[in-house]
C-alpha cells in the first residue's frame, strides 16, 4: 500500500509548496484505486506515517523521487474541475442584463462576494451586461466615499466586468414621472391618514378614506407632496388588494417625504421613493432580464409584481440564494465605520478587516472569491461558516492562482548569524520559480557566515547534521559550527531540520511583514527583493505568500496573505 500511496503524496507536495495535504491525497488515491475504498482507515494511517517525512524533504528531492517512482503522474494533465452554473430561463446570449445593487454605506466586503460573483459569472456565461446600481434613496446611513469605493471594489472582484454604474439619487425626476403616471392611471393615491389609523383599517381589510377620492384630488395631493405636506403627513400608496392574506401586500407605500439632508443631493429633494418602487422602475428602465438576489427579497418580488402589472411591464426572471453567515467575522459596515472614526482601525483597508480593500492589499485575487461562490452555487440553503473554515477555502483557491506566478525568495525572521568553519566559498544559483525556468534565477555568493532564523538557531543541537537548503550540510560541536558536506544524499536520512538562509552581505534588505492581526515580523531578505515593484506578490520560502506594500527609507514592507 505504501508503494501506491507515496507517489500521490509526493505529487501533492510538489504541486502545493512542498507540503502534502492528507485529505487531498486520500481523494486522489481512492479516485485512482477505487478497490481500496474499503481500506480508508489503513490508508489514513499510512498517510500519517508518510506525509511528515515527505514534507521534510526539499522540493527538488520530492520531485526527484516522483520522477523515479511514478513519472507518469507528472505527465498527466490534472485539469481543474469546472463548476458550471445552471442555465437561466429564456436567457439568450448577448441579451442578458443583470444587476448588483448595494447600498453605499461603505465599501464591499466578503459578504458581497457571493451575490456579485454569481451575477458577474452569469453575465460572462451569456455574454451579457452587468450593471452596478447604487441604491441610495434612504438619505441616512450613507458614506459619501462609498460610491467610488464600491465601484472600484466591484470592478476588482469581477475583473472589470461591470459595464455600467447607475446611482438612484440621480434618477429622482424619473421616479416622479412614473409616480404621477400611476396616480393618473388610478393605480396610486396619496394617503394622509394617521399611520395607526390606516394600519387599523388595513388589519380589518378595509380601505382608508383617501383611497377612492376623485382623480383630480389625487393629482392635487400628489403635487402637494412636494410643497404642502410635511414629513409624516402623507405618503403615496399603490392600490393593490385590501383583502390580501398578507397585510404587507395591502396598499403598500411607494413614496414618502424625508427632509433629511442627502450626502449627495443635499436639500434638493424632499420626496423619496421607497425601495420596491425604485427597484421596479430601475429594473424596467435598465432592461433587467434576470436577477440573482438574497431569498429575503421573495416578498419584495410580490410587491414589485404589483408595480409591474400596474404599468403593464414584464417582470425579470428572479432567482434566489441563501445567506452565507459568518459566525465569528464582523462584516457590519456601520460598526466598522464607527471603529474607523474611533481610530481602532486605520481605514477600510486595515489588514484586520474582511473588506476587499484590505484583502486585495494582502495579495488575494478575485479568482479566489469567485471560485468559492461557484463552489457554493445557486442554492437557497443558508450556509454558516467560521472564519477559519472560510479562509481555509479562500486561501486554498487563492494559492492555486498565485502559486503559479509568485517567485520564491528567502526571508530570515529574527536573524541569527552563524559561522560555519571550513565552508567553501561558492556562487549558488537558485530558481526564482521551481515550475517556471523562464523566470530566471537568484544568485548568492557564500562564504563561512550565514544568517538563519531565530527559531532555527534555537533548535540547533550538538552532533546533529543540519542542512542549509540547496547549499550545504553542517553540524554543531562544542558551541561551534562546522562544514560537513554538500550533497543532499548525505543528509536526507537524518530526519533533522532543513533551513533556509542568507549569506552575510551588505546587500541584504531589511524586511518588515505585517501580519493579519497587525503584528509585525522583522528580519532580512535577499538582495533580489530590491527589484520588486509595489504590488508584487511573492512567496517567502517556508513562511508564506506576501505582497510588497511599501518601500520605506531603508526597508521593504510586505503584507502577509496566507501560507
Amino acid at each position: 500500500m505504501k508503494e501506491i500511496i507515496l507517489p500521490y503524496v509526493l505529487l501533492n507536495a510538489v504541486k502545493y509548496g512542498g507540503r502534502a495535504n492528507p485529505g487531498a491525497v486520500l481523494g486522489h488515491v481512492l479516485a485512482s484505486h477505487p478497490e481500496l475504498k474499503s481500506k480508508v482507515r489503513d490508508i489514513q494511517q499510512q498517510l500519517a506515517a508518510i506525509i511528515p517525512d515527505v514534507n521534510k524533504l526539499p522540493r527538488e528531492e520530492q520531485l526527484r523521487q516522483l520522477h523515479t517512482l511514478a513519472p507518469h503522474l507528472l505527465e498527466e494533465k490534472h485539469e481543474e474541475k469546472k463548476t458550471e452554473l445552471r442555465d437561466l430561463t429564456d436567457a439568450k446570449p448577448g441579451k442578458v442584463v443583470m444587476r448588483f445593487a448595494p447600498s453605499p454605506s461603505g465599501p464591499l466586503h466578503i459578504g458581497h462576494a457571493y451575490l456579485l460573483s454569481l451575477n458577474s459569472e452569469y453575465c460572462k456565461k451569456y455574454a451579457g451586461k452587468l450593471i452596478l446600481r447604487l441604491e441610495d434613496t434612504n438619505p441616512s446611513n450613507i458614506d459619501p466615499d462609498a460610491y467610488k469605493m464600491i465601484e472600484e471594489d466591484a470592478q476588482w472582484l469581477t475583473r472589470g466586468n461591470v459595464a455600467q454604474v447607475l446611482v438612484q439619487s440621480d434618477r429622482l425626476s424619473t421616479y416622479y414621472d412614473y409616480a404621477e403616471k400611476l396616480v393618473q392611471k388610478g393605480h396610486g393615491y396619496v394617503c394622509t391618514c394617521n399611520p395607526d389609523a390606516w394600519k387599523g383599517l388595513s388589519l380589518q381589510k378595509l380601505p382608508c378614506p383617501c383611497r377612492n377620492l376623485p382623480a383630480i384630488e389625487q393629482l392635487k395631493r400628489y403635487h402637494g407632496l412636494f410643497i404642502t405636506y410635511q414629513a409624516g403627513e402623507a405618503v403615496l400608496r399603490l392600490k393593490t388588494d385590501v383583502t390580501h392574506k398578507n397585510p404587507a401586500m395591502r396598499d403598500f407605500a411607494l413614496m414618502r417625504i424625508n427632509e433629511e439632508e442627502h450626502p449627495r443631493t443635499k436639500k434638493k429633494y424632499r420626496v423619496w421613493p421607497l425601495m420596491n418602487f425604485a427597484v421596479a422602475v430601475d429594473d424596467h428602465d435598465m432592461g433587467i432580464t434576470h436577477t440573482v438576489r438574497a431569498k429575503e427579497h421573495m416578498d419584495n418580488e410580490k410587491k414589485q409584481q404589483y408595480i409591474f402589472d400596474a404599468f403593464g411591464w414584464r417582470m425579470p426572471y428572479h432567482y434566489y440564494v441563501g445567506r452565507i453567515n459568518f459566525k465569528d467575522l464582523d462584516i457590519s459596515k456601520t460598526k466598522t465605520k464607527q471603529l474607523i472614526v474611533d481610530r481602532v482601525y486605520t481605514g477600510w483597508d486595515d489588514i484586520r478587516l474582511p473588506f476587499f480593500r484590505a484583502l486585495s492589499r494582502r495579495g488575494y485575487t478575485p479568482d479566489a472569491f469567485i471560485r468559492f461562490s461557484m463552489e457554493v452555487g445557486m442554492t437557497q440553503n443558508d450556509k454558516t461558516v467560521s472564519a477559519e473554515e472560510y479562509y481555509k477555502n479562500i486561501n486554498a483557491f487563492n494559492k492555486e492562482v498565485i502559486d503559479k506566478q509568485a517567485n520564491r525568495y528567502f526571508f530570515i525572521e529574527e536573524p541569527k548569524l552563524i559561522t560555519i568553519e571550513n565552508a567553501p566559498a561558492e556562487t549558488i544559483s537558485l530558481e526564482l520559480h521551481p515550475d517556471n525556468p523562464e523566470a530566471g534565477k537568484r544568485t548568492f555568493k557564500t562564504g563561512t557566515d550565514f544568517y538563519i532564523t531565530g527559531p532555527d538557531y534555537d533548535a540547533l543541537h550538538a552532533d546533529v547534521l543540519y542542512r542549509l537548503m540547496d547549499c550545504l550540510n553542517f553540524e554543531k560541536r562544542g558551541g561551534k559550527f562546522f562544514f560537513h558536506s554538500k550533497e543532499y544524499e548525505t543528509y536526507k536520512n537524518t530526519g533533522a531540520r532543513i533551513m533556509h538562509w542568507l549569506p552575510k552581505s551588505d546587500a541584504l534588505v531589511k524586511v518588515e511583514v505585517v501580519m493579519p492581526d497587525k503584528t509585525t515580523r522583522v528580519g532580512l531578505g535577499e538582495a533580489a527583493l530590491k527589484k520588486l515593484y509595489v504590488g508584487d506578490v511573492v512567496q517567502f520560502e517556508r513562511f508564506g505568500f506576501v505582497r510588497l506594500d511599501e518601500r520605506k527609507n531603508n526597508h521593504l514592507v510586505f503584507w502577509f496573505a496566507h501560507k
